[in-house]
């Protein structure tokens, strides 16, 4: 297995930015795993990881749109720090995302992206990859 990580800095309080390219450049110049899968974990309790169209920011939008809806900001919570549906958005999104790996590629369907999904920004968010061999 080999371990790496970076960080990001999100700019508003709830986005979702698209990690495909780091990750693609990490399996370029870091890694010596050809085939096997990767493993990319958020080590946030207000910030989740997707894979999803990123062909069109149209479906990001509507993503943080219906999250909205379902999960508003203001609520009746009991957790005082204000950011309760922050935590259930990443709760309802995850914080792990496995994906094959063959031939040192990532086995996305055409249109898939790999997002990081903050939901408490804007912060300095880390992520953490594993890849594992065959």
């Amino acid at each position: 297995m080999e371990s790496h990580n970076f960080f990001l800095q999100t700019n508003t309080r709830e986005e979702m930015i698209d990690i495909t390219e780091e990750i693609k450049e990490i399996l370029q110049k870091k890694s010596s795993i050809r085939n096997g899968y990767i493993k990319i974990s958020i080590p946030h309790t207000t910030a989740g990881v997707t894979i999803n169209e990123n062909a069109d920011r149209a479906v990001e939008n509507d993503i943080l749109h219906i999250l909205r809806k379902i999960i508003p900001k203001s609520r009746d919570y009991s957790h005082a720090e204000g950011n309760s549906d922050a935590h259930m958005k990443s709760s309802l999104m995850g914080t792990r995302v496995d994906i094959m790996l063959e031939h040192g590629q990532l086995k996305l369907g055409r249109w898939q992206g790999i997002f990081f999904c903050e939901f408490d920004g804007p912060r300095s968010r880390k992520v953490y990859v594993n890849i594992f061999k065959e």
